[in-house]
């Protein structure tokens, strides 16, 4: 069979314009020969549609709009992901289905089976699960009907224990499908790829004895992204095609229909292991270049679709000459064009020469556009205000929050005047341990690298001055800002190892408790000196309050902090 892959990028409730892309798709690809063409889940409406599916007129306009694009097949059939109202009236109000369309008409509906409600996901809010996989015959060829997470049940995988009863593959292994058609919207996070292609796809196609098409969205969905990556596997579970990742493509590849025996995969006994990467816990200071990139156009392509999906067209960012904001500037260098993202440089009178030069070279290096705005005198102008209130207490923190508030009201100024998105330029580490200011500068509409480790920050510095990266070795990050000591410069002299740990023993010690939810004591059994660990501990729990007040951030690892983490602001929990 030909097949066409449709990996496309749609926008959450934009039917009009994801009906078009849909059907633009449809027509190049019966153009280039494909005699069924599939598109990914919940095409129709975006994922995740989250609480849109709870406005009164949502669903029915996607049911209208399901069936405009039925009405436009012909001779080559589509399945294409949607929303679909349940008719029962018992249960949740909304199936998450695929619909076969095919000449003019939805001739054939699959129901997704298994919801996940975990991490970002919250399908079980929203969707009834359908008790078994659809499977379709069309002209001779059974087509099994899977959806995302249908497919997310080898044993080795954690998720399965959340899910009872026999499993979608198990069921589809007694049907004897020719093909079977997997619909995702499988948001990414780093190190996830090799997971879904060996122990999802290639295990299903093995267990089912046939060929598997997984077809992934791409894009940015607020926190989101999709990397696409769409693949084809034969019935051995082998690789036959594969498309791009984190960019739209369309292509007709040959599927062999042939079957084999179908293996145990889908129901052998194994040890549950979790979805996440195993790391060290000594989080490794150097990354591959292939995780970096990834990473990388990862970020960028978050950063454009939140931006264009908004209606933003220009990006604007505070340059303090440090790797942070450095690395937010190419990225949206990137995203936007040089010449449409602006830096802006905010010396205060303890700013040091190398940062102000620093923040002018990297500006030039990239093409944008560069601003000083001096904030000396603002700052005087506010502790003079304060002075009477003050007096008598001796200048600590307050002061210097001071400076980073000042430079927050002037880039929302900036923002607002000329309509620029403003780019937020803290890291997971800071903002674990809440090494930021609120209204300074955690102000923004977007916070890019929240979910990047300062040790990545570091290696995604020297990954985009490699031949590797877009510049094609090029220095981009000028090298004093990678080789000195980060700083806030916030009080003369200031260095961030003057309250924190090492970033590599931060980094390790956060994605323990953050992301493996490790106890201290636990972290401490692997060799972390208690009283940092007490310390970082501390400091994680008690700035829970300032994250929940921050930009929305891009996810690129198994657990970020936002929609995926919900941690009681007020609690008392010592573990």
């Amino acid at each position: 069979m030909r097949l066409g892959l449709a990996q496309l990028n749609p926008t959450v409730g934009d039917l009009a314009g994801n009906r078009r892309k849909i059907l633009d798709a449809y027509t190049a690809l019966v153009a280039q020969g494909a005699e069924l063409v599939v598109f990914p889940e919940l095409a129709v409406c975006g994922y995740p549609p989250r609480d849109l599916l709870f406005k009164r007129r949502f669903v029915p306009d996607v049911a209208e709009t399901l069936a405009q694009i039925a009405a436009a097949t012909g001779a080559v059939p589509a399945i294409v992901g949607t929303v679909e109202l349940n008719p029962t009236g018992r249960g949740r109000p909304f199936y998450n289905s695929a619909a076969f369309c095919y000449r003019g008409a939805v001739v054939a509906i699959g129901r997704k089976c298994l919801l996940p409600t975990y991490d970002v996901f919250d399908e079980d809010r929203y969707f009834e699960p359908a008790t078994s996989p659809n499977v379709v015959d069309h002209a001779g060829i059974r087509i099994g009907l899977t959806i995302c997470e249908d497919i997310w049940t080898h044993p080795m995988i954690s998720t399965r224990r959340l899910y009872s009863g026999r499993m979608p593959i198990e069921q589809l292994a007694d049907q004897k499908c020719d093909l079977m058609v997997n619909l995702s919207a499988s948001p990414w996070h780093n190190a996830k790829d090799g997971v879904r292609q060996n122990l999802v796809v290639s295990k299903a196609a093995r267990a089912l004895g046939c060929a598997v098409a997984y077809i992934n969205a791409i894009g940015g969905n607020d926190e989101l992204i999709f990397d696409g990556r769409s693949h084809v596997v034969d019935a051995e579970g082998h690789v036959t095609a594969g498309l791009a990742a984190f960019a739209e493509e369309l292509r007709v590849v040959e599927v062999s229909l042939s079957r084999t025996s179908v293996s145990s995969a889908a129901s052998s006994p194994a040890a549950s292991v979790s979805q996440r990467p195993n790391r060290n816990p000594q989080l490794a200071a150097s990354f591959a270049p292939a995780e970096l990139g990834d990473i990388y156009h990862a970020l960028v392509l978050g950063l454009r679709d939140y931006a264009q999906k908004s209606g933003f067209k220009r990006a604007l960012i505070a340059l303090s000459g440090g790797i942070d904001s450095a690395i937010v500037a190419a990225l949206a260098a990137e995203a936007f064009g040089p010449e449409n993202v602006i830096g802006v440089s905010l010396p205060s009178a303890i700013s040091s020469q190398h940062s102000r030069d620093d923040a002018r070279i990297l500006a030039e290096n990239l093409g944008v556009r560069f601003e000083t705005i001096a904030i000396a005198d603002a700052v005087v102008a506010a502790e003079t205000a304060l002075g009477p209130l003050f007096a008598g207490r001796a200048p600590d923190v307050t002061e210097e929050n001071i400076q980073a508030r000042v430079r927050g009201v002037l880039m929302m100024a900036l923002s607002n005047k000329f309509g620029s998105l403003l780019l937020t330029t803290g890291n997971k580490s800071e903002m674990a341990v809440g090494y930021c200011t609120l209204y300074g500068d955690m102000c923004g509409g977007l916070a890019v690298i929240s979910d990047v480790f300062k040790t990545q920050i570091f290696a995604l510095a020297r990954w985009i001055n490699s031949p590797a990266a877009p510049g094609a070795g090029r220095e981009i990050i000028p090298l004093n800002t990678i080789e000195k000591p980060p700083s806030a410069e916030l009080r003369p002299g200031q260095v961030d190892q003057d309250s924190l740990p090492p970033y590599d023993i931060l980094d390790a010690i956060l994605k323990g408790y953050v992301e493996e939810g490790l106890s201290r004591r636990d972290l401490i059994a692997q060799g972390f000196a208690e009283s940092v660990v007490n310390d970082v501990v501390r400091k994680v729990d008690l700035n829970e309050y300032k994250r929940k007040q921050a930009a929305p951030g891009l996810k690129i690892t198994p657990l970020a902090f936002g929609v995926g983490r919900r941690i009681p602001i007020v609690q008392k929990y010592v573990s």
